[in-house]
C-alpha cells in the first residue's frame, strides 16, 4: 500500500474538495435538518418538528404546486422542440448544419442572470415588448408580472429558451446512431417523411426521450435564478414564481431559519427522487 503513496498523493486533491464541498455539506444538513438554528447562536436540538411542520406548511405545497406547474409549462413544449429541431439538424437537405448546432447550444453557456433580466424587459407590464406586440396589434395590454398564470409562462419560457438546444443536441447524436437502412426500408416500402418520424425516429430514440424527461425533472424540481431575478424572493404576485429551492433559499437566508430550510432541501431531494424512480420505472418497462 505505502509503495503507491505517491499515486494516492497525486489523486488526494479531488477527494479533499469532495469531503470539504461535498460530502461535509450533505451531512451538516441533514444533522441541520433535526435542529433549530439561526445561523448564529446555539443550535437547539428539534428532533422531527421541521419535518413535520413542512407537512403542514401551505406556503411549502405551494411551491411544489409551482414547481410542478412550471415543469409542466416548460418542459413539454422544450422537449418537442428540441426534437423537432434536431430532426431538421439531422436532414441532409439543410445546409450550415454546424453553424445552427453552435447557434441552438448558445443559450445553455448564457448567464441565467443575464436572460432574466432580457426576460424581465420582454414581460414588462408597461413597456414590455410583449405589450409592444399586442397593442401594435390592437390588442389590449397583459400584465404579465401581476398575474400568476403570466409570472408562470415567463418562467416556463425562460427555461424553454435556455435548454431546447441543449436537448436538440443530445436528440440530434441519437438521431445519427439509427442506422439509415431503416430509413432506406421505409421509403422503398411507401412510406412518407411523417410516417418514418412516428415509427422509427420516435421508437429507437425512446431511451433518449426518456433520459431527457429525467434531466429535465432534475432540473425543473431546482429552479431558483429565474424567479428569484424576475419575480424577487416572495415570489411574485401570489407567490406564483416561488419555487422550492426558491422558498428554502427564503426560509433559510432571509429569515434565518436555517433547520427549517435544511428540511425543506431533504424533502425537495425526496421528491426528485421520487420522480427519478418513476422515470427509471418507465425506462425498465418499455426496455422490456
Amino acid at each position: 500500500m505505502w509503495e503507491h503513496r505517491a499515486l494516492y498523493v497525486a489523486i488526494s486533491p479531488f477527494y479533499i474538495l469532495f469531503a470539504v464541498f461535498g460530502l461535509f455539506p450533505i451531512a451538516f444538513s441533514f444533522y441541520l435538518a433535526f435542529h433549530k438554528w439561526d445561523g448564529i447562536g446555539v443550535m437547539t436540538y428539534n428532533g422531527l418538528n421541521n419535518f413535520k411542520y413542512m407537512l403542514t406548511d401551505a406556503e411549502f405545497w405551494q411551491a411544489v404546486g409551482n414547481t410542478l406547474m412550471i415543469w409542466i409549462y416548460s418542459t413539454i413544449p422544450m422537449l418537442f422542440f428540441a426534437l423537432i429541431i434536431a430532426f431538421l439538424l439531422h436532414a441532409p437537405f439543410i445546409k450550415f448544419r454546424t453553424l445552427f448546432r453552435v447557434g441552438y447550444f448558445l443559450p445553455n453557456v448564457t448567464s441565467i442572470v443575464a436572460v432574466a433580466i432580457i426576460f424581465g424587459a420582454l414581460f414588462a407590464n408597461n413597456y414590455g415588448f410583449l405589450n409592444y406586440l399586442l397593442q401594435s396589434v390592437g390588442l389590449p395590454v397583459v400584465e404579465w408580472l401581476n398575474a400568476p398564470w403570466g409570472i408562470k409562462i415567463a418562467i416556463s419560457s425562460m427555461v424553454v429558451w435556455r435548454w431546447t438546444g441543449y436537448n436538440a443536441i443530445i436528440y440530434l447524436a441519437g438521431l445519427q446512431s439509427i442506422p439509415q437502412t431503416l430509413y432506406e426500408a421505409a421509403r422503398i416500402d411507401g412510406a412518407s417523411a411523417v410516417q418514418s418520424f412516428f415509427r422509427i425516429t420516435i421508437p429507437m430514440l425512446r431511451p433518449v426521450i426518456l433520459f431527457t424527461v429525467i434531466t429535465s425533472t432534475i432540473g425543473g424540481m431546482q429552479l431558483f435564478t429565474e424567479p428569484q431575478v424576475l419575480v424577487g424572493n416572495d415570489g411574485g404576485a401570489g407567490a406564483a414564481g416561488m419555487t422550492i429551492v426558491l422558498y428554502l433559499y427564503r426560509e433559510s437566508f432571509i429569515n434565518n431559519y436555517f433547520g427549517y430550510g435544511a428540511a425543506v432541501g431533504w424533502g425537495m431531494f425526496l421528491i426528485i427522487a421520487l420522480f427519478s424512480i418513476v422515470n427509471w420505472k418507465l425506462v425498465q418497462g418499455k426496455s422490456s
